[in-house]
């Protein structure tokens, strides 16, 4: 008779993969440090318990101030005004207090069904948000939105939303600021949106 194995113990997805992720200060400059009207959105990634994550990766990609994305891939074809604007940064949750932290600017609306299509419904300024971790087999997507933005009432991925989870999107004004917390699952889980 064949003597039975026990379970093969289960084990989180890592080390952590920092190779070629952690992209230094620099990385975390959306724009340059002395771009008029510049802020810095910090926050932690927590766990179901509520504990921060100690080795997360957040990376933001957004538009400039007047909706419009870094990338040659635009398909209204301007490129972004703002000198300096990279329209994406990244920063990792290690160090003290287990921080992310981003220097951006607020980014404009965006045509919301098409984005060659200015004349229909826009979408709120927003700053897309994928946050990457140990134990995760995927990335989750995210958006931070901005609590005093009046286009918040006909955003329509807003709106899809149920109202009662529609806080967890909302960046805090901290200090010179905003702070987004990011939390992975568990009570007052971040909504995470399907890409």
């Amino acid at each position: 008779m064949s003597e039975r194995l026990g379970l093969t113990p289960s084990q989180t997805v890592g080390p952590y993969l920092a190779i070629g992720l952690d992209w230094g200060e620099a990385g975390r400059l959306v724009v340059p440090r002395d771009t008029p009207g510049a802020f810095w959105v910090t926050g932690q990634v927590l766990d179901g318990a509520g504990e921060p994550m100690q080795d997360a990766m957040v990376e933001f990609w957004q538009p400039d101030p007047e909706g419009r994305f870094a990338s040659p891939e635009d398909p209204r074809g301007v490129a972004p005004t703002l000198e300096g604007f990279r329209g994406l940064g990244r920063s990792d949750t290690k160090g003290e207090g287990l921080h992310y932290r981003i220097l951006t600017v607020r980014p404009g609306p965006l045509p919301a069904a098409e984005l060659d299509d200015e004349a229909g419904p826009m979408e709120a300024p927003h700053i897309d948000v994928s946050v990457l971790a140990r134990g995760m087999l995927d990335r989750v997507v995210t958006r931070i939105y901005f609590p005093d933005e009046p286009l918040n009432e006909t955003d329509p991925v807003l709106l899809s939303v149920p109202e009662a989870r529609r806080h967890t999107l909302m960046a805090r004004p901290e200090g010179d600021g905003y702070r987004f917390d990011i939390r992975v699952q568990g009570g007052d889980e971040t909504v995470f949106f399907q890409v």
